[in-house]
């Protein structure tokens, strides 16, 4: 470690000793709680650091799902302190989805590299973290699309059990409709001897 990055230390040191609390006063609009914003985190801290030589700065990196941030605090001396690259996925791949997860990241990294907390965990990531709706799967196409009871069987064994209680009738069906009926056996007729065996005594008539 450099002499600046050990003045860097010393000032984070007495910067962290008077860091506020990071105050609860935004409200998740999903969740109805209570949270500390991006800037009650910043607040929070920026005195601290500013009145002890040290700025403030959250640097982005290439991310190709969502974004990456790490805050590095730098010092007057030149030495500086990295916290490290958060990375936070996009719910959405446009600008809201990416400008939720750049917030979501800026506020949980600032809080993890001055090492402060909201007086209770909160969790406003539900606009980052959440997950566009997966597409159904067509489960009758694919019932339906089995062209021989080797495919039929296969396309079964590829469902879910969630989706094979919806879609066992149609199984049963298709199954139905692949199974190759049974070959119709006509009578042979016997020969001589035998028909003399098949004759009935009493009525004269074969019985085969």
């Amino acid at each position: 470690m450099s002499e600046q990055d050990n003045q860097a230390t010393v000032a984070f040191v007495k910067a962290q000793r008077v860091f506020g609390a990071a105050l609860k006063t935004s409200t998740n609009p999903h969740f109805k709680n209570r949270y500390a914003d991006l800037a009650a985190c910043v607040e929070a801290v920026i005195g601290g650091l500013n009145s002890n030589g040290l700025a403030l700065m959250q640097v982005t990196h290439p991310s190709e799902n969502g974004v990456a941030i790490e805050t590095v605090l730098l010092h007057e001396s030149g030495g500086k302190i990295s916290g490290g690259i958060l990375h936070v996925p996009a719910s959405k791949q446009d600008a809201q989805g990416h400008g939720s997860a750049l917030t979501y990241a800026r506020r949980y990294s600032l809080l993890a590299t001055c090492g402060i907390a909201p007086e209770n965990e909160d969790d406003d990531g539900n606009a980052a973290s959440r997950r566009a709706p997966q597409p159904q799967r067509d489960i009758a196409g694919v019932i339906a699309g089995a062209n021989t009871l080797q495919e039929l069987q296969a396309a079964w064994r590829g469902l879910s059990a969630g989706e094979r209680a919806a879609a066992t009738a149609a199984k049963d069906k298709r199954k139905a409709e692949l199974t190759p009926a049974p070959d119709l056996v006509l009578p042979v007729e016997p020969s001589p001897v035998e028909r003399e065996q098949t004759i009935d005594p009493k009525t004269g008539e074969y019985t085969w």
